[in-house]
């Protein structure tokens, strides 16, 4: 695949964000596209406030951590 006619400017940073990115033109050019044409969906995440609201709600349990024994501190005088 062949670009014609593609301006200097974004040629040039194209190259400096293949760069950043520790990788070469071809492979930032081919990310970029992809990215382009199958942009990633976006993922809502809920607030800190939400979580607590949901949370609060009844019916709403929290997983219980498992238990382990405590870890008794030996000191030597040694």
């Amino acid at each position: 695949m062949t670009i014609r006619n593609l301006p200097d400017d974004v040629k040039q940073d194209l190259r400096e964000r293949a760069a950043r990115n520790g990788r070469s033109l071809e492979d930032e050019a081919r990310r970029a596209l992809i990215a382009l044409v199958r942009p990633e969906p976006v993922v809502e995440r809920k607030g800190i406030f939400e979580m607590l609201y949901e949370a609060s709600r009844p019916g709403f349990d929290l997983p219980i951590p498992s238990r382990s024994r405590a870890r008794v501190p030996v000191f030597d005088d040694e």
